[in-house]
């Protein structure tokens, strides 16, 4: 396959967070394969999720548009049919647009806009993780499982889920090779790791000292944590019996083992596109939905503000790419942009309605100057009780709350976000500032009796769906395998000898 404009591979790992990577200046991680993409490519420094959950992340990635300007207010909410994505937009330019892997769809469409998707998903696609303002602990919420069979183990649900979109990923790129379609690509390959549970292979454990797996920097007290913190260790069952400081540093290895995983598996990818000579013209973007506190200020997962919460990865690399480290703030919603324009669609002609992004096309190949512009993002699920909503402009993050004390954060003179400066006179402008930024991007009043509104919705309809005969929205993968088996009254000859990668007739 030849083709002029690149070929775009997409990876995407879940709950990846930036500072446990080695490109990220992470001396204990062992990741050489995301490392010498960074170290090829343009990495972005202070890249954010727009929402620290997994679903929501992904519809507002996919789209380029806020979780809230379309719905997708937790891990239980429809993301809409009717809504464009950068898959769509893409296949529109006349790429062909495959997924392999997890993308939490949820709803009856589980493609948007992928013309083929490999493997189905890990996670539920109907209305059974629907957020509700009102549950102290939801039942579908996280527990002290979590760090009591924390560890080793030769294969979980997890592990077999990303051999197997491996697995199927190598094969597509294969396929694509040698493939008679002179469209160029995109194939999305997302893998569930290295979300929890934190365990991993004897092999993974085994390429870190454990004492060198450092604590939590920030071991921040319940009595010293602000409100909605309380509410999410509660969530978890957390706050009445926190982990051990042995479990913590056991649950912290076992995650990096399961960032080595993930890294393992971006190796093979590579190797694939060396040994199919598709590296030249392939672009890859690497990037995760959210980040992983890791017992960072007493926390854990997700659905913070914190920055091992929010603050992901972002690298991009292509041959023709210079290696680049870039300051400025930029965020998920900046994917479907800037796919566009490496589409070809520099002027973004072909969107049909304005998005929250921008292209980082500009940044990536240096053309451009690095904007200042802020990043925003939300947390709108459970526990939030109230629309939490985040701007941060250069290095101030402010958090709003209609329930809590506002935060306000120096990330340059406090980067672990250890002082709140909202009553510091010093900060005062800037306060003011960044306060009018989230009024000009959002009606938290309207947005809250949106969201309770939603939630009572989808609550009714998964109480009532599970009556009678259950709707299943959940997407069964063909097997691809079957495209290269003889059927019907084809050749034997034509068959076995016509999709023939890389063959040469040896040299004596």
């Amino acid at each position: 396959m030849q083709t002029d404009r690149p070929n775009i591979l997409v990876i995407q790992a879940d709950q990846l967070a930036a500072n446990a990577i080695g490109a990220y200046h992470n001396p204990v991680a062992k990741t050489p394969n995301i490392d010498s993409l960074a170290a090829g490519g343009a990495v972005f420094d202070a890249a954010y999720t727009n929402f620290p959950l997994c679903a929501p992340s992904r519809f507002s990635m996919m789209s380029g548009q806020l979780a809230s300007t379309i719905g997708a207010y937790d891990n239980g909410a429809e993301f809409p049919a009717s809504i464009p994505t950068l898959v769509h937009y893409l296949r529109h330019l006349g790429y062909q647009t495959c997924l392999v892997g997890k993308m939490h769809f949820i709803g009856p469409d589980q493609l948007h806009g992928f013309e083929q998707r490999l493997t189905t998903d890990i996670y539920p696609g109907d209305f059974c993780w629907t957020g509700d303002w009102t549950e102290v602990r939801p039942k579908f919420g996280n527990d002290v499982v979590t760090f009591t069979d924390a560890g080793i183990c030769k294969r979980n649900v997890q592990i077999e889920y990303d051999d197997e979109v491996c697995h199927r990923a190598r094969r597509k790129l294969y396929d694509l090779a040698r493939a008679r379609d002179e469209r160029p690509f995109l194939l999305f390959t997302s893998f569930t790791h290295p979300h929890d549970p934190f365990q991993c292979r004897q092999e993974h454990w085994d390429r870190f000292a454990h004492d060198d797996i450092g604590m939590p920097t920030v071991d921040t007290a319940q009595a010293d944590m602000d409100p909605y913190s309380l509410r999410l260790i509660a969530q978890y069952g957390l706050k009445d019996g926190p982990p051990s400081p042995r479990q913590v540093r056991v649950a912290r290895h076992a995650y990096y083992g399961s960032v080595s995983y993930v890294d393992d598996l971006v190796g093979e990818l590579l190797a694939v596109l060396k040994d199919t000579g598709l590296l030249d013209n392939t672009v890859i973007l690497l990037t995760t939905d959210h980040g992983e506190l890791l017992g960072e200020h007493g926390l854990w997962y997700k659905k913070s503000f914190f920055e091992d919460a929010c603050r992901i990865p972002l690298i991009v690399s292509h041959p023709q790419i210079e290696a680049r480290r870039i300051d400025a703030n930029v965020s998920l919603v900046d994917l479907l942009p800037t796919l566009l324009e490496i589409a070809g669609d520099e002027k973004q002609q072909s969107l049909v309605e304005e998005v929250a992004g921008q292209s980082l096309w500009p940044l990536v190949t240096g053309s451009s100057p690095e904007a200042g512009r802020p990043v925003y993002a939300e947390n709108l699920a459970e526990g939030a009780t109230t629309p939490l909503l985040m701007v941060k402009r250069g290095r101030i993050k402010y958090v709003y709350s209609a329930v809590d004390k506002d935060q306000l954060f120096d990330l340059e003179h406090d980067p672990h976000e250890t002082i709140n400066q909202i009553d510091n006179p010093d900060y005062a402008q800037v306060y003011q500032e960044l306060s009018q930024l989230v009024q000009q991007q959002w009606d938290a009043e309207a947005l809250a009796q949106d969201i309770v509104q939603s939630q009572r919705r989808r609550r009714f309809l998964r109480q009532t769906l599970a009556r009678g005969t259950p709707q299943d929205w959940d997407f069964a993968a063909s097997d691809e395998l079957e495209q290269h088996c003889l059927r019907s009254d084809r050749v034997y000859s034509n068959w076995a000898y016509e999709d023939i990668l890389g063959y040469r007739f040896p040299e004596e």
